[in-house]
């Protein structure tokens, strides 16, 4: 399909064309400018939050390694996980134990009377009721209104009461329905008993009380409330899962030391592999051309990598292995990240109270993590850097949206005003052109011979 061209009536110049290219031409720097920085603020914007993300992952990371256990090159076993499971925390220390369980902790178990099934009717008094379930020294109302079935009460029950450890069911069979209430509170005195105006409170039954756990550890009788034990064994938690003897073996180690030291390597390298990424320079053709990341330069970036860094350097007080390089552990210069040497390694694990002297370089209110956590604490939360630079970038975004609102604003009066002079010019050659074309008739009359026979 053939372009066209509107022209001007009297001029026949495209007056739409000029105009166009005048507001455009107008436009263009201003535009150019707006545009750009709307791009790199973006991009600097997406950058920031990559950052931030990798920062809190990586605090996240070595929070779960500040910890005794993460570090003590112990490691805890049962010779059958499945009577009984063991878990280290701190102040675990080397040791076996015989383990005999002859009795779990059980909990607390209600039957009421059998209804005729779990639609059946359990307040037929044609008023509301009040059923009151106790246990310790707590007591609990559940209201059961006139009409209610079997499992609206289960339903009442469970609303209200299973964030105490508490909850119902309905048990049905050839006999009809009964409503089960129990409880997971286990040990000795957490009875549930029920009492109240309700026809479920009468002629219910109690079932078998409520048990301790009762087991030996080394010959030594010992009773729990609960089936996790926590304090048996300093530093030692175990479940008690069947009423049979098992072996705890707390031994050392060295695997599940270097496993929790790689982690902290790990979290450390991605870290400065997504700030790498947000601010490294790269150099791109034959040419000495170079491109650079969304951050380059940034002197948040700067200060984040040079305080983090700075604390890889630091000797930690109390430990015969006072930085990480005596285990191993060293920068690349190029990229900034940390590898482990293995036989490095080893050999510091070999020496004397090894284990336990890498632990103290990370562990503890001097350790590493700890130092590391502070270093980056103004960098996080909702008023920390990063989230008041994401802030600025956000507002510079808004400052850009309303630059190009105002631009589109004064080039339509630009363009409004350009129109209007140039179809003023056109109408006023028309009038020229229609002048013209008159005197030149009048002209061409006078000059015709044969106009005046």
């Amino acid at each position: 399909m053939a372009s066209s061209t509107i022209t001007g009536v009297g001029s026949g110049f495209d007056t739409v064309g000029i105009v166009k290219a005048l507001v455009d031409a107008e436009k263009a720097p201003k535009q150019a400018q707006i545009t750009k920085l709307q791009t790199t603020t973006t991009t600097q914007l997406s950058a920031v939050g990559t950052v931030k993300a990798s920062l809190e992952t990586y605090r996240t990371a070595i929070a779960k390694l500040n910890t005794e256990a993460s570090f003590n090159g112990l490691a805890g076993t049962s010779s059958d996980e499945k009577i009984s499971k063991v878990t280290l925390g701190d102040k675990a220390a080397s040791g076996i134990y015989a383990l005999n369980v002859t009795q779990l902790a059980t909990a607390s178990k209600v039957t009421s009377q059998v209804f005729e099934g779990s639609s059946a009717v359990v307040n037929s008094s044609g008023k509301d009721a009040t059923l009151t379930i106790s246990q310790s020294d707590n007591n609990y109302d559940v209201k059961i209104p006139a009409g209610a079935t079997m499992q609206q009460t289960r339903d009442a029950i469970n609303t209200q009461l299973q964030s105490k450890g508490i909850s119902a069911n309905v048990l049905t069979d050839a006999h009809g329905s009964r409503l089960v209430i129990s409880s997971q509170t286990t040990g000795k005195g957490t009875d549930i008993t029920l009492s109240g105006d309700s026809e479920l409170a009468t002629g219910y039954d109690a079932g078998k009380p409520p048990l301790n756990a009762e087991y030996t550890i080394d010959n030594v009788v010992m009773e729990s409330t609960s089936n996790k034990i926590t304090s048996a064994i300093s530093g030692v938690s175990i479940e008690l899962l069947d009423t049979k003897p098992s072996t705890i073996t707390v031994a050392s180690n060295t695997t599940t030391l270097k496993t929790s030291v790689q982690s902290f390597v790990s979290a450390y390298n991605a870290l400065m592999t997504s700030i790498n990424t947000q601010t490294k320079v790269t150099a791109t053709g034959d040419a000495a051309t170079t491109t650079t990341g969304a951050l380059t330069g940034d002197a948040s970036m700067r200060q984040l990598v040079n305080g983090i860094r700075n604390e890889l350097l630091q000797n930690t007080g109390g430990s015969t292995v006072g930085n990480l390089a005596q285990m191993g552990i060293s920068t690349d210069q190029k990229t900034g990240l940390l590898t482990l040497d293995d036989s490095k390694w080893n050999a510091a694990v070999a020496t004397p109270n090894g284990p336990t002297e890498i632990a103290k370089v990370f562990t503890g209110d001097t350790g590493l993590i700890t130092r590391m956590t502070k270093a980056t604490d103004s960098y996080v939360g909702t008023t920390g850097l990063l989230t008041t630079r994401a802030s600025d970038l956000n507002a510079k975004l808004t400052d850009l949206t309303d630059q190009q609102k105002t631009l589109d604003s004064r080039m339509d009066t630009l363009k409004t005003t350009l129109t209007a002079k140039y179809t003023a010019m056109d109408g006023l050659i028309a009038k020229i052109n229609a002048s013209s074309s008159s005197i030149m008739t009048t002209l061409n009359s006078l000059n015709n011979p044969k106009s005046n026979n």
